[in-house]
């Protein structure tokens, strides 16, 4: 997941709950269902902690999920589910038949990890090796979904052990490369996970009608659930940018065209795209270089700098807009310079929007999940492929704390960090946030 982090002190005001949105016949039978989960999540804790230790002992990166995946699919078929593998290159898809008709859920966990190193002194800590942009890398699950595999898992034991009572039929995605592949190719022409599921028809055949996902995460503490309806994780688009000059030595400029000076002014020209061009009252925007690559010597204006950047916004109008405009700025700076640009604007993730009738429906089984402790988050900086299976059906992605209750939330060590922590104690609650988002839907559904 690319991400800034989450402000530690979530807002801690959540919205009134109003009315039952479940059929009064029903409420016997989700209690029921609801007391099998909370039974069944607990007994499986140490299966759920053992898989996920196991799988963070032997992390994967993207498309290269293959360890992981077979164990994966090993567990769903020994639960009796229709299991198909090679989905999206190494993604797994089990499907479960409630023995009541009723509407379809989809649940999805990613499972690759990072070229990250560990230095945790864990006794499961990675010591795993992989191949990253051609290169030998250390790995880690540093962004916690080892955790998300591990907790859908066992959400589809909880589930599969009560599947003649269930009114409908649930679907579980475990996708590979959300951080995407890592034979990544750098002219951008990638099908990143969840966006290859979907194109391999995952979302078609069972169509679900709602779609729900979980993300661990440091600096909330752990158990507690944040969500946020509406916009909640922001887009990310690639931004490159290759100025061309013309070489020279550097003691004659004025014999050629110096595109480092060029590329200066367009980086300090692109940060009036968003503070004088967009309208920010709505929704923040990011436009960010990362990268600046160019020359060979002190003494010599190169003929190229390249530079490569992010752009992130969270409204699909908004976000054109800023291509637009990006691409505009940074083209007649170039110009008026004596230069050439070359602007390239690669769009990877949308932005993830939590279909707010869906998340209002459902704030009652968050809140029963985590026995209360839900909060409204603020809008994430960071990108999440989810946002692919929300386009195709509504869909309700929440955060999930995984910090030690007794340490400083700012000062944890956020995902995608070599100390990234996740407190165990919380992965239960994941389990019965997933089982009970799917079970209220259900019943909810067959009886409106």
């Amino acid at each position: 997941m690319q991400l800034s982090t989450i402000a530690s002190a979530c807002l801690a005001s959540v919205l009134a709950l109003s009315g039952h949105y479940v059929h009064a016949a029903d409420d016997s039978a989700m209690a029921q269902a609801r007391k099998h989960i909370a039974e069944q999540a607990k007994a499986l804790e140490p299966a759920l902690l053992a898989t996920r230790r196991d799988i963070h002992a032997h992390p994967e990166l993207g498309n290269t999920e293959h360890r992981t995946a077979e164990l994966v699919a090993t567990q769903l078929r020994a639960l009796g589910l229709e299991v198909r593998t090679g989905v999206a290159r190494t993604g797994v898809v089990a499907v479960l038949k409630g023995g009541l008709p009723g509407p379809t859920v989809a649940l999805r966990a990613d499972m690759d990890a990072l070229p990250v190193k560990e230095v945790a002194d864990l006794p499961f800590a990675s010591k795993a090796k992989g191949r990253y942009l051609d290169k030998e890398v250390d790995v880690m699950h540093a962004c916690g979904h080892d955790a998300h595999t591990a907790i859908l898992l066992s959400t589809a034991k909880v589930l599969s052990d009560m599947r003649e009572r269930l009114p409908g039929t649930v679907v579980f995605y475990f996708q590979p490369a959300e951080e995407g592949p890592s034979d990544f190719i750098p002219d951008g022409k990638n099908v990143w996970g969840a966006k290859m599921m979907v194109q391999e028809g995952v979302m078609q055949s069972p169509k679900p009608d709602a779609v729900f996902g979980l993300h661990v995460w440091a600096g909330i503490p752990a158990g507690r659930i944040a969500y946020r309806p509406g916009p909640t994780l922001a887009s990310s688009d690639d931004l490159r940018i290759r100025i061309l000059g013309k070489q020279t030595h550097a003691g004659r400029p004025w014999d050629g065209i110096d595109p480092i000076t060029v590329g200066a002014q367009a980086i300090v020209g692109l940060q009036t795209v968003v503070s004088r061009r967009t309208d920010i009252s709505s929704y923040p925007s990011v436009v960010s270089i990362g990268t600046i690559n160019g020359g060979t010597r002190y003494n010599i204006i190169p003929e190229s700098v390249e530079m490569t950047g992010t752009i992130r916004s969270y409204d699909y109008g908004i976000r054109q807009k800023l291509h637009s405009d990006v691409r505009q700025t940074v083209e007649r700076i170039a110009e008026s310079g004596g230069a050439k640009a070359e602007v390239s604007i690669i769009e990877k993730y949308d932005p993830t929007i939590n279909d707010p009738a869906l998340t209002e429906k459902m704030l009652p089984s968050l809140r029963w999940a985590a026995k209360d402790d839900v909060v409204q988050g603020p809008l994430v900086g960071g990108a999440e492929d989810f946002s692919f299976y929300a386009k195709q059906a509504p869909g309700l992605f929440v955060f999930l704390g995984v910090t030690p209750r007794d340490q400083d939330m700012a000062k944890a060590a956020p995902n995608h960090n070599p100390g990234f922590f996740v407190d165990e104690s919380a992965l239960v609650v994941g389990v019965r946030t997933l089982a009970s988002l799917t079970t209220d839907y259900l019943f909810a559904g067959a009886n409106p």
